[in-house]
């Protein structure tokens, strides 16, 4: 079907995007959340598949690919398809939505497989500079197909002109910057203080600060009149309800406390009675389409829908997320307490944006919020077609931050694009195999490169030299070549030594059907805080002291060289309930065995498919993957299957 792009009319920056594609040059968009970038890369999928040719989508996160892949569904119909880690709908489609991992992994190991593509398209490409996975990003980057054109979508980036310098010094052609810091829907801010509210920072400091201008920042020392009053929520969404200032997103960083503050506003009913009777309506056929009824979890929601207030975390039922998502964008929903995975990408913009606090855990430490997410989350108030203005209101806690580190939030220039570089053993197996030791020849080619100074390259290369070392003390690397234990490891992203360790000893042949899931689980998982430790019966125990001592040898050689992160951990946290999965327990059994949520749980049990199903790509035996394929079919089943869930519903 299509879309017709011949009758938009377009803003300024995205006719100046458009016009430097009909020229066929490469381009790079900067512009805030909401001013209308994918309208950029409609125009490009659409004018691929009118030439006949193949464009890629790269999105960071699962939950924007499936988004983006329903969208276009609407558009271009089956000329759309989907591959991550959970799902293959329509591989060979010419318009290929992906998540940039899946990107990486296919340049790297073979370009003919990306033969009829021309454009690639990476959203929020800013997430290059992402602590844990930024060098995915830059890895896709160096190791793109030559012929391929970009077009990279990002949040507003400072540092625009530098990183377009860095494109084009690796693929020798031009790439087009267009900035755009104008919003459509222009932004108010307003701050929650001492239990007041505040138009602007001057009166904030009134408020709360006293006389910290002599004072030292970092002390939290305040005067006592900080602590008098309190900054109740209540409060604040009475004042939005009053100023008809809804529909309201409400960020919080936590997902027990998205659920608690939902709860706190059950006094409140923020809908008609002919909008409650069409919620409920709405909000029963959907959990009936979803496989929902009788689940607890959606028993629990539907009194606050019926309010028009809902949640939305990690840690739901992924049909659940789905149920509140459509909820919201029929308007029905007033008011969704969610954390920030809200913000990025997925197209559910309101007239307000609150933030609970301004501070949050980066996955290294707590600290006050970046200004570039803070302005991607704030993005999401003002709707444009709808709205006029949007509002974002902060609350502001002068115990937590400092009226410097304020002030510096809202109106500092957001931060650089910085590079993560640090290439995996899966990436530095693959590029062994092609180039062998002129593989130290990739890192010149790298933003890292670009970027620092030249002790920090030294620096660099020595840290690739360490892992190459590594990879040949343990036998992935031989006579100038790949071992069999180095290709198996090339194949396994992420895990590839604490995994492979165990197939060179041949554990995995020896382990049953179920106890394969039960160890691709333990890889895979992360405890949180506080998780509880299950108690093992007495042939996991012995998994785990194996597992243990491989990981142990592995992490003693990292530590001596200085390598960071280490390999990963084995956690057996999970197993009871994968267990009762694999004996096909019914999933609201199975949560009895655990103190993980529900969507955790899901999350884990797709990732131990994931792994499973990387190992189907390695040179292992045709008996060890025969019991893949059923430790497989055992748990990729009802709600585990991401797949069925984006194809049927």
């Amino acid at each position: 079907m299509g879309y017709n792009m011949d009758t938009m009319i377009y803003d300024p920056f995205q006719q100046k995007a458009i016009d430097y594609i009909k020229e066929g040059h490469s381009v790079i968009v900067s512009a805030p959340t909401g001013a209308g970038k994918t309208v950029i890369a409609e125009y490009v999928i659409n004018d691929c598949l009118a030439k006949d040719e193949g464009v890629i989508y790269t999105a960071p996160i699962k939950a924007l690919s499936n988004q983006k892949f329903r969208d276009f569904q609407k558009g271009f119909g089956d000329k759309i398809g989907i591959l991550t880690g959970d799902v293959s709908i329509n591989p060979s489609a010419p318009v290929l939505i992906m998540t940039t991992e899946i990107f990486r992994n296919k340049a790297l190991e073979s370009e003919s497989g990306l033969e009829r593509y021309s454009w690639i398209i990476f959203d929020e490409i800013h997430y290059l500079d992402d602590y844990e996975r930024g060098t995915v990003w830059e890895e896709s980057l160096i190791f793109l197909p030559k012929k391929m054109r970009v077009l990279a979508l990002s949040a507003t980036i400072p540092n625009i002109g530098e990183f377009s310098r860095w494109i084009q010094s690796i693929h020798k052609k031009p790439l087009k910057i267009v900035k755009e810091d104008k919003r459509p829907v222009p932004l108010h801010f307003f701050y929650q203080c001492q239990g007041n509210i505040a138009d602007n920072l001057t009166n904030v400091r009134r408020l709360g600060y006293g006389n910290e201008r002599q004072r030292n920042y970092h002390d939290r020392r305040f005067s006592r009149h900080a602590y008098s009053k309190q900054n109740r929520p209540t409060t604040l969404i009475k004042h939005l309800f009053n100023e008809k200032k809804l529909p309201c997103i409400y960020f919080v960083f936590s997902r027990k406390r998205c659920e608690y503050l939902a709860q706190e506003m059950h006094s409140f009913d923020f809908v008609t009675r002919a909008e409650r009777d069409q919620i409920e309506s709405l909000y029963n056929k959907l959990c009936e389409k979803f496989d929902l009824i009788g689940e607890a979890s959606a028993e629990t929601l539907l009194p606050l829908v019926k309010k028009g207030i809902a949640y939305h975390h990690a840690g739901m039922l992924p049909t659940l997320k789905e149920v509140v998502e459509r909820l919201f964008t029929s308007r029905l929903i007033k008011i969704i307490f969610t954390t920030e995975t809200f913000a990025l990408g997925i197209n559910m913009p309101a007239r307000t944006v609150i933030f609970d606090e301004l501070r949050k855990f980066s996955g290294r430490s707590f600290g006050t919020l970046r200004t570039r997410d803070f302005y991607q989350m704030a993005g999401r108030a003002g709707r444009r077609g709808i709205d006029e203005e949007g509002f974002v209101y902060s609350r502001v806690n002068p115990h937590d931050v400092s009226y410097q580190e304020l002030k510096t939030m809202i109106y500092s220039e957001p931060e650089r694009v910085r590079s993560r570089f640090n290439a995996s053993y899966a990436t530095l197996l693959n590029l062994y195999e092609k180039y062998s030791e002129k593989l130290y020849d990739i890192y010149p080619t790298s933003f890292h490169y670009f970027q620092e100074k030249e002790k920090h390259h030294k620096r660099a290369i020595a840290r690739l030299r360490s892992k190459v070392n590594i990879l040949k003390d343990l036998g992935y690397i031989g006579d100038g070549t790949l071992t069999e234990k180095g290709y198996f490891a090339s194949k396994i992203y992420g895990y590839e030594l604490s995994l492979s360790e165990l197939y060179e000893r041949g554990l995995l042949e020896q382990l049953s059907v179920n106890e394969l899931g039960t160890l691709s689980l333990a890889l895979v998982f992360e405890p949180r805080k506080n998780s509880t430790k299950p108690k093992l019966q007495k042939r996991t125990r012995t998994l785990c002291n194996i597992t243990d001592e491989a990981v142990h040898r592995i992490h003693k050689m990292e530590k001596k060289a200085g390598i960071s992160p280490l390999s990963k951990s084995y956690f057996y946290h999970l197993t009871p309930a994968l267990e009762a999965w694999m004996r096909k327990e019914e999933f609201d059994r199975i949560l009895r065995y655990t103190d993980a949520d529900e969507g955790g749980i899901i999350r884990y049990f797709r990732m131990a498919v994931q792994i499973l199903r990387e190992v189907m790509d390695t040179p292992a035996s045709s008996m060890l993957k025969d019991k893949i394929r059923k430790a497989i079919a055992l748990i990729n089943r009802d709600v585990i299957d991401a797949e069925r869930q984006l194809r049927e519903f």
